[in-house]
């Protein structure tokens, strides 16, 4: 089924975009931050680099979002969901060296999981909600996707519980419509950070300076100008594995180049 009458764009091009947001927001956390600490470590602060720092940043909203409909659309459509879940859990397992090392510079550490974890949690989110309804059992429905969104809150992966909510919410509103996904998917995503930056930060700053700072991801909501055009085939696509294993080896190459400017 095609989402639109005028869509010419494949499933292969909207995770080629999201791939491509993806490695611009890493490359400006990663690879552009360390060059802006740096620089203002010595006294030496370049403004024009943040400023492009914050653009990367922005462009990055909407990786999560493609990605979080993507799989909503490979939900609907796989031969097995089963063996989705499997691929998702290992590179979440694979992936978590890489992303420590990236974004904490270490090996391990718990202070924040990869955004696989998000994934996982949001398909089993789904499938659970489809189990349920197939017993007829609406509280065992709500409450396994509360269950997920939970998990991730505690296990603190990225974009925790607004993740989830933002796949279930992409899944229900599937067949209702475009701006019926865009206003659901904006107060998810709005709602969500808000009040995940006031359960963190709550006691440091004011609820009406969170919210504020909260707006910055709604940029993510630029991901519904592809989606528009998405005309609901696959495509050409690559092989799984490159689609998968893109996430944990870029990470692991900004690593290096952010290294690189450490050392320099």
């Amino acid at each position: 089924m095609k989402q639109t009458e005028q869509g010419f764009l494949s499933g292969a091009v909207l995770k080629t975009i999201a791939c491509i947001s993806m490695l611009i927001d890493h490359f400006s956390a990663i690879v552009l931050w360390a060059y802006v600490r740096q620089s203002a470590e010595a006294g030496n602060p370049n403004i024009q680099l943040k400023n492009l720092y914050n653009g990367g940043r922005a462009i990055g909203r909407i990786a999560f979002v493609l990605f979080a409909y993507l799989l909503v659309e490979g939900f609907r459509y796989t031969r097995s969901r089963g063996r989705f879940l499997l691929r998702l859990g290992i590179f979440a397992l694979l992936s978590e060296i890489p992303y420590d090392l990236a974004f904490e510079g270490k090996w391990l550490e718990g202070s924040s999981q990869n955004v696989f974890f998000t994934l996982f949690l949001g398909l089993l989110a789904l499938t659970l909600w489809e189990w349920g309804g197939r017993r007829g059992s609406v509280w065992r429905q709500y409450g396994a996707v509360a269950l997920c969104a939970l998990a991730a809150y505690y296990l603190r992966t990225d974009y925790q519980y607004i993740g989830v909510l933002l796949i279930f919410v992409l899944y229900l509103t599937h067949d209702v419509g475009l701006p019926w996904q865009m206003t659901a998917s904006g107060v998810v995503l709005l709602l969500g950070t808000w009040s995940a930056n006031c359960l963190r930060y709550g006691e440091s700053y004011s609820l009406s300076y969170l919210f504020q700072f909260s707006l910055r991801e709604m940029y993510g909501m630029a991901a519904f100008v592809p989606i528009a055009f998405y005309d609901g085939s696959r495509g050409k696509q690559l092989p799984k594995w490159f689609w998968y294993g893109f996430y944990p080896i870029h990470l692991l190459l900004l690593y290096g180049i952010s290294r690189a400017f450490l050392s320099g």
